[in-house]
């Protein structure tokens, strides 16, 4: 798959190749991250454990069940978050979840939101053809939440004890696109 690029931002699939690089800015965000993030094993946060990762990355985006890219800046080619579609089911349904993250010091520079918008135009692209996108965020985390909100999801509810993150049970509000919305310009 092409790389896909706006405003000296480009998202490209993970691969293992990825996984040094992937492995610094999880330990260098790991403090940043984990209060949204599940309890994750030590063997995680090692090389080995990346390299685990990012294979089922790739297996996962062979059988159309996920696609992970790393967000990357274009000036000196340099990986600053990853931005993914997951639990993609087929059928009726046609939906993905998406999920990402950033590199703390390259917060509030509109990287994550242009992320999201290409990813989702990739989503619905004939290339995946999805019909929905979905994401949970716990309602604190309001830089997540609007995010989506400049990218044209809409809330749809509250899902109780949706999800186990960093050992607790959380809420989450649900936001959502379907391919009929009109998405705001990136």
């Amino acid at each position: 798959m092409q790389s896909l690029r706006h405003k000296g931002l480009y998202l490209r699939p993970l691969g293992v190749h990825d996984a040094s690089e992937m492995l610094s800015i999880r330990l260098r965000n790991h403090d940043f991250l984990q209060p949204f993030e599940p309890i994750r094993p030590a063997s995680h946060l090692t090389l080995k454990g990346q390299i685990q990762q990012l294979k089922q990355a790739e297996r996962d985006a062979e059988e159309d069940r996920g696609y992970a890219f790393g967000i990357f800046l274009q000036k000196g080619d340099t990986m600053i978050g990853r931005i993914a579609l997951s639990n993609i089911v087929r059928g009726a349904w046609q939906n993905a979840t998406l999920g990402y993250f950033l590199d703390q010091k390259h917060n509030g520079m509109g990287y994550t939101s242009t992320a999201v918008g290409l990813v989702v135009r990739y989503a619905f692209s004939s290339r995946i053809n999805l019909h929905r996108v979905q994401a949970g965020v716990m309602p604190r985390n309001l830089a997540s939440i609007r995010v989506l909100e400049k990218n044209g999801f809409r809330h749809e509810g509250l899902s109780k004890r949706y999800l186990q993150i960093n050992g607790v049970w959380e809420d989450h509000l649900i936001f959502a696109l379907t391919r009929e919305d009109e998405l705001p310009p990136l």
